[in-house]
């Protein structure tokens, strides 16, 4: 009589050799998911930031614009008892690259004072600023309001196309004088900007008569 024996079934699952390769597929994938995920990150940082630079770039043209297209014939008295300033001035000796007097100064909240605002423009650092008054005859006790435009600008210039169709570095012209000079305006206004990352920008604003 033969005994009948009852065989062993084979194991079930995996074995050490297939874990090892799960394994290492597992890692392969999660490298490579990981790669992905930091590129697409630093490129939404990439983007985030010329984004930003370009609404920086927008609102420094607009402001620019509105401040030369809206230029006010009104001189101003100087700070320490001086000959009065002009509405426009722009002097290399000066801090400023341009400083003046401009209309259109919006009043939403409906206070006590004028539609003319007294504004300038220089580069601090290669920050460019734009700096404004609450009054426009000012005194050494009136702090100016400060208002950062744009970062990494390598140079800011302005030039003033006269009535010669010259194109001036400073304004008034040399040539003109007090009174008429406090009161001039130029045809046309050519404002050029150097960036470190995109380089030269152009813009030209006409004046109104």
């Amino acid at each position: 009589m033969t005994r009948s024996g009852s065989s062993r079934a084979p194991h079930s699952g995996f074995t050490l050799f297939e874990l090892m390769v799960a394994v290492a597929i597992f890692a392969i994938l999660a490298a490579l998911g990981y790669a992905s995920l930091n590129n697409s990150i630093r490129y939404r940082e990439v983007t985030d930031r010329n984004l930003a630079k370009l609404r920086d770039l927008q609102t420094t043209v607009r402001l620019l614009g509105q401040d030369f297209q809206e230029l006010a014939p009104r001189p101003v008295r100087d700070a320490l008892g001086g000959p009065n300033q002009p509405a426009l001035s722009a002097d290399a000796r000066n801090a400023y690259v341009v400083v003046m007097t401009r209309a259109g100064w919006s009043n939403t909240a409906g206070l006590q004072r004028p539609a003319l605002q007294r504004g300038g423009y220089l580069l601090d650092n290669g920050t460019l600023r734009r700096d404004s008054w609450t009054v426009l005859d000012a005194t050494q006790s009136n702090e100016p309001l400060r208002r950062e435009l744009m970062r990494k600008v390598k140079r800011f210039e302005v030039k003033y196309l006269d009535t010669g169709r010259q194109w001036l570095t400073q304004w008034p012209p040399a040539a003109s004088q007090p009174p008429t000079s406090e009161r001039q305006r130029p045809l046309a206004v050519e404002v050029t900007l150097e960036l470190e990352d995109w380089g030269v920008i152009t813009r030209l604003f006409e004046i109104a008569g």
